[in-house]
């Protein structure tokens, strides 16, 4: 494996960070797991890093009823513990001096008149410039009433047109289509479009940002990314844990729902869309929606066709036993809820005519990772059809690795030494850790840091949205179609199983359909 030397630029060559504006942030939700371990810790990283300004202020909204000391002691313990930069107390006790607590209903006007007179207090005397941001951390039960509550209380649309607001929605946003399509046109109605910031934390993620710059910023690569010299790729997101006390949530949603929805889509629109204009919020977000648009839409009848659904079994991951996905707390005994989607999707565009993306994920599968793997048409076989082995010469596959061990790899084939030729696949690969010097920040740094800027690249927009929803949505037809079958015909539909710790059912082997073309083992 050849591994890149640490790559040290020189201080002229460092660019500068972006100076970001003073702000007020309310989190709602701000007593859950979201705020504790990913929120506070992320903006305590961004102010000790300067990349936010040391009286950067945190408000916190939720049910539960602290004090501020109370909720500064409830921040304190997640800064401590998921920070990726040296907790020292006093620079905490000059970040916590700007974290303060209101707490109120989601749909209490009580409540946020409190919050209203909480901002006028911070913003009369601490240093935020009056712009507000507002994160969703919240179940999406309660995003309508919260920014219906955010309008009454007349807190959207800033007095100062120097001054900004901005909402943060967490996702899933919707359920299918027409509940996307609701909550947009809820949204807007209260706020302006550039005012919205879709979240998903996969487009946060390093990796998935380099796949813009590995693209674009390589010569060597654009030509060759088409239907000419690629075959086919595969998008893993596999997940090693089962549901962990959270199957009444998650037999509601499903894999579909829940990772190809969102991240495996944004992944496939990343991949394969079209080189923007420029590197700015509407030039990637325009041609990431052609993508989508791209997409062959299903219908309900073909969905079995291209598209495999599983539950996993009893079995055991990394040494730990699992129960069958029924059996799990939670969960309805009858339950059609898919643990596991591999769909063989096809792009109708001139680039991608012919080449089918393949996407896989699901839980209780042998290991965590997220993963994309281009693979490229065979090399002609003549020039080694004496060699040995000369019929396995395998393909060379670009693989790009999410997580864990972020980097990018392409694997190609060299001769054995020896007397004869004899083949064998090696990698060239780059990684992170060793390029770098350094891990990847948590992917939250980047995208609150990207809001108070003011830069929506890495959100996704309203088109974007209910486009994906669109074509999940015939998924979900075809197999509510399936179900209204088996019902008429008096047997109860059973999912196929798989056994847990294995990569999912036969059936989903079978979805490649060609002889040369299997699921990649990472």
């Amino acid at each position: 494996m050849l591994n890149s030397p640490v790559v040290e630029a020189a201080p002229e060559d460092r660019p500068r960070p972006r100076i970001s504006d003073p702000a007020l942030m309310v989190i709602f939700g701000a007593s859950g797991d979201l705020a504790q371990r990913k929120l506070l810790p992320a903006l305590y990283n961004l102010v000790q890093k300067g990349l936010l300004p040391k009286d950067f202020t945190i408000v916190g909204y939720s049910r539960t009823g602290y004090s501020d000391e109370e909720y500064r002691e409830f921040a304190k313990v997640g800064v401590k513990e998921h920070a990726d930069v040296e907790f020292r107390e006093d620079d905490w006790q000059q970040f916590s001096q700007g974290i303060f607590y209101v707490s109120g209903n989601y749909d209490d006007p009580a409540g946020f008149a409190r919050l209203k007179e909480c901002i006028a207090e911070r913003e009369q005397g601490r240093h935020t410039g009056h712009n507000r941001l507002f994160y969703l951390a919240t179940p999406p039960s309660v995003y309508e009433p919260v920014s219906t509550q955010l309008g009454q209380a007349n807190l959207v649309h800033p007095a100062d047109e120097e001054c900004w607001t901005r909402l943060v929605v967490e996702k899933p946003f919707g359920r299918d289509r027409a509940s996307a399509h609701a909550l947009n046109e809820h949204l807007l109605s209260i706020f302006d479009e550039e005012q919205v910031y879709r979240i998903d934390h996969y487009l946060g993620k390093e990796t998935v940002q380099n796949i813009l710059v590995f693209r674009f910023a390589n010569g060597i690569l654009e030509p060759i990314w088409n239907r000419n010299y690629v075959d086919h790729v595969q998008i893993t997101v596999a997940e090693s844990i089962g549901l962990e006390r959270r199957g009444g949530y998650y037999d509601k949603s499903g894999a579909l729902r829940d990772m190809v929805q969102n991240h495996m889509l944004q992944l496939v629109s990343l991949v394969g869309m079209e080189p923007p204009v420029a590197f700015d919020a509407k030039a990637v977000r325009d041609q990431k929606v052609n993508l989508l648009r791209s997409i062959r839409p299903l219908a309900p009848e073909e969905v079995g066709q291209y598209v495999v659904r599983a539950q996993y079994g009893p079995g055991e991951v990394n040494g730990e036993h699992l129960p069958s996905y029924r059996d799990e707390e939670g969960v309805a005994p009858e339950s059609t809820t898919e643990t596991f989607v591999a769909w063989k999707l096809e792009i109708d565009n001139w680039r991608w005519n012919g080449v089918p993306f393949y996407l896989r994920t699901g839980k209780a599968l042998p290991q965590k990772v997220s993963e994309i793997a281009i693979y490229f048409r065979r090399a002609p076989h003549l020039l080694f059809a004496s060699a040995e082995d000369s019929k396995q010469i395998s393909r060379n596959v670009l693989l790009i690795r999410i997580q864990p061990d972020e980097g990018i790899s392409l694997k190609i084939s060299a001769k054995l030494p020896g007397p004869s030729v004899k083949l064998q696949p090696v990698n060239m690969a780059f990684h992170y850790g060793s390029s770098f010097g350094s891990t990847p920040p948590d992917a939250y740094q980047r995208l609150l840091l990207d809001v108070v800027l003011g830069d929506g690249t890495l959100f996704t927009r309203r088109d974007e949205v209910e486009v994906a929803w669109d074509r999940v949505t015939r998924v979900l037809e075809g197999w509510q179609m399936q179900e209204e079958q088996a019902q008429a015909q008096g047997v109860p539909l059973r999912l196929p199983t798989y056994e847990a710790g294995t990569w999912g059912p036969a059936a989903a082997e079978e979805l490649l359909g060609q002889e040369d073309q299997n699921w990649r083992k990472p």
